[in-house]
């Protein structure tokens, strides 16, 4: 019975330990930007593409979670590049456009910039809520950035390009923290 006692007083205050602790972790966790990356790729594509393209994705998110300001670097594409977009999507899988990270066809939202080229460049940008189209379907409602970033968190978002000669999608690399 001693016995009994002396290991629920233990767990009892392995459990209060622990209680202490993980608040103060979350805590050192919300106090600072949080850094993502992607490497793009056409064989990541899906399906796969046979492309000589490649490119970059780095972002970081604000302190308070409310702004994804990014980088996006590509180059040797094999088509003139049309847009470029952060999708909601599990590796192998293609899904809905969640925001748009530039675009050639006028069909982002306002501010949207430009996307340099034709087969090559850097855009640089910033995403808030007012940003997010979407994918409805998907869970992932315009405006819901917190949404946005628990997918983040899930790593089920991918950075993608399209070009004039792949029109899906080019070069593609999922979404993931640097660390």
């Amino acid at each position: 019975m001693r016995k009994h006692a002396a290991r629920i007083l233990f767990v009892a205050g392995m459990a209060a330990v622990a209680a202490l602790w993980v608040p103060a972790l979350a805590d050192d966790q919300g106090d600072s930007a949080r850094t993502l990356r992607a490497t793009l790729k056409g064989i990541e594509e899906a399906p796969s593409i046979s492309s000589t393209g490649h490119g970059t994705f780095r972002g970081t998110i604000s302190a308070d979670g409310t702004t994804l300001g990014y980088t996006l670097t590509y180059t040797d594409l094999e088509g003139d590049v049309q847009q470029a977009h952060i999708h909601l999507g599990q590796r192998s899988v293609s899904g809905g456009i969640a925001v748009f990270l530039c675009t050639n066809l006028g069909n982002g939202p306002a501010g949207t910039p430009a996307c340099p080229g034709p087969r090559a460049g850097t855009v640089s940008g910033s995403v808030t809520g007012d940003q997010i189209v979407g994918p409805t379907g998907q869970g992932l409602a315009p405006g819901e950035f917190a949404e946005l970033l628990r997918a983040i968190d899930r790593n089920v978002t991918y950075a993608n390009v399209h070009s004039t000669k792949h029109t899906g999608g080019e070069i593609r690399g999922q979404i993931d923290d640097e660390d």
